[in-house]
């Protein structure tokens, strides 16, 4: 089953809208963006989209490729005193300290789940690329507890909560990169979730019949965007995710579910 994110966003978006209309207050999503990326922008204006749908308001505090560390810093802590939660667009420049840049926002304002000063079992809410993982994984019936999970990859946006999160929800997960032998583990996993950004290099003989296959990463394969996995995995698969159009629209949505559970959890 290849999985149309757009449609379990779209679901999740209908789900949320009378939510926030519920809080009889406007809630507001700060951003800080460094740079002029236009991979950015494009990413920047999917959230803005998202977010004027669901009546948020995004205030942005937009900074020069040249901004330092103190300037950025100081930009998060303008927006932690106006918004309901903070979002760092990543990537930053070169020669930014990011750790100390997201440790800025506070473990009430995170809704991307990076503040490295946080575990993940004193986070308030979890990332969004794991929590699209696992709501992808249940709306496909898949089941977690006693699976057998292999992640690639342990980077920040992917891979470390993904298995994190599968592990606490009762799975049994290995974590490999490409250099530990994940092609020869693959092979065993009845869940995959994959972050590593080599496009293309999960095959349909690396993985067996019926495994769910989650792809999280992204990268330019000739100037278009593709996943770790090659897209005829997908014949194999009971559950398979497509890049584009697979985690990336899910993974924004749960952004709102997390904004939405930091302003409520601030309310109790």
């Amino acid at each position: 089953m290849v999985i149309d994110g757009k449609a379990v966003a779209e679901s999740i978006y209908q789900d949320l809208a009378p939510k926030f209309k519920t809080l009889n207050r406007s809630v507001k999503l700060g951003i800080v963006i460094v740079g002029g990326n236009p991979v950015i922008a494009s990413f920047v204006r999917i959230k803005e989209r998202s977010a004027l749908r669901l009546g948020i308001e995004m205030p942005r505090k937009d900074l020069p490729e040249s901004a330092g560390e103190k300037e950025i810093i100081e930009a998060v802590r303008e927006l932690n005193e106006n918004a309901d939660a903070v979002i760092v667009q990543l990537p930053l420049p070169k020669g930014a300290n990011i750790n100390n840049i997201l440790a800025a926002v506070p473990n009430d304002k995170d809704v991307d789940a990076l503040n490295p000063d946080i575990p993940e079992e004193k986070r308030l809410v979890h990332a969004p690329v794991a929590l699209a993982a696992v709501e992808i994984l249940e709306r496909s019936d898949v089941q977690i507890k006693g699976a057998r999970a292999v992640v690639v990859g342990a980077g920040r946006l992917v891979g470390a909560p993904s298995a994190w999160l599968l592990r606490n929800l009762g799975a049994n997960v290995s974590v490999f990169s490409l250099e530990e032998g994940a092609i020869d583990d693959l092979k065993n996993a009845d869940i995959i979730v994959s972050g590593a950004g080599n496009p293309g290099f999960i095959k349909p003989e690396h993985i067996k019949d019926g495994v769910a296959l989650i792809d999280g990463g992204t990268s330019e394969l000739k100037k278009r965007i593709a996943g770790d996995a090659d897209p005829a995995c997908a014949e194999k698969t009971s559950v398979f995710t497509p890049v584009p159009g697979g985690v990336g629209p899910v993974a924004v949505a749960m952004i709102f579910r997390n904004l939405l559970d930091l302003v409520e959890k601030r309310r109790k």
